[in-house]
């Protein structure tokens, strides 16, 4: 419970450090830079195409009469384009955050490696491969228990119980396999992993709890289409900033359970070796006779 506290106290420290809130601005740099770019080259064409569509629909043009009956026309021309961002925006911010997620978790685990732990030996127990292959199996499974489980969510108390649990098992299983891949062997991680899993689990639900705030702020920017365009920046803001929280804490106790372990096997007695096996005496006849 010390080293849970603790890490937590520490990660919550270090998300004030000027590298990490840098870092946390990476995916709304990136989502500017996408938007931009797609804008310039793509706007005008999808656009059109929107267009298009809501004109095909019946549907669509009863309501635009509608509209145009109580006063409201202008607003055909304000629905194309909030549709065509409504549909972007969320593939924009994925690309955006699984880059950042690819290049964030390696830097602040190295930032607590380099300012708690330089002593620690770095003994490279995962390759790239090994941390691509694992997480993807990972994902996969925790895909499974999600389809699984959804016939459960109609149970009212295990919809707030089984997505979290799931979702916290696949980020303990991630975060902490690629914090130690770097420091520990295979068998430290094997035997980190058993130690202290009910521990990192429980980390992995607290921060997908935290995850969910930016959700209700997202919620906020659909409903209120005039703040959308700070709503949602603002939650990819917060959603970082956890994810970099989550981090640095799989990375301050992650690596603090590893010094640990070594320090045990440190002071643990040698082994002695086994003793030579007797050598067995050769009976008479084998000699020669006098």
């Amino acid at each position: 419970m010390s080293l849970f506290l603790d890490s937590f106290w520490r990660a919550a420290a270090y998300c004030l450090r000027p590298r990490v809130i840098a870092l946390s601005f990476l995916p709304l740099v990136i989502m500017v830079a996408l938007s931009l770019g797609l804008g310039y080259f793509y706007w005008d064409p999808a656009l059109e195409w929107v267009r298009g569509w809501l004109e095909s629909s019946d549907l669509i043009k009863s309501i635009w009469g509608w509209l145009q009956g109580v006063g409201a026309g202008n607003l055909k021309t304000v629905v194309a384009p909030l549709i065509l961002i409504f549909a972007v925006t969320p593939l924009i911010v994925l690309g955006s955050l699984l880059l950042v997620a690819a290049f964030m978790s390696p830097a602040l685990a190295a930032l607590v490696a380099q300012r708690r732990f330089p002593h620690l030996e770095r003994k490279r127990g995962g390759s790239l491969a090994l941390s691509i292959a694992w997480s993807l199996g990972s994902t996969v499974l925790a895909l499974v228990a999600l389809v699984i489980s959804m016939p459960l969510w109609l149970v009212p108390p295990l919809i707030l119980v089984l997505p979290p649990l799931i979702w916290g098992w696949l980020t303990y299983r991630v975060m902490a396999f690629d914090t130690l891949s770097e420091h520990a062997s295979t068998q430290e991680r094997r035997e980190i992993f058993r130690r202290h899993r009910m521990w990192l689990l429980g980390i992995g639900v607290l921060t997908g709890y935290l995850g969910a705030a930016p959700s209700i702020v997202w919620a906020s920017g659909a409903l209120f289409a005039a703040a959308f365009v700070f709503l949602v920046p603002l939650a990819i803001w917060i959603y970082t900033l956890v994810f970099a929280f989550a981090s640095l804490w799989f990375s301050h106790y992650c690596l603090a359970a590893l010094e640990k372990l070594r320090a045990e096997s440190a002071s643990a007695p040698p082994v002695p070796p086994p003793a030579p096996a007797p050598l067995a005496l050769a009976d008479d006849a084998s000699f020669p006779s006098a």
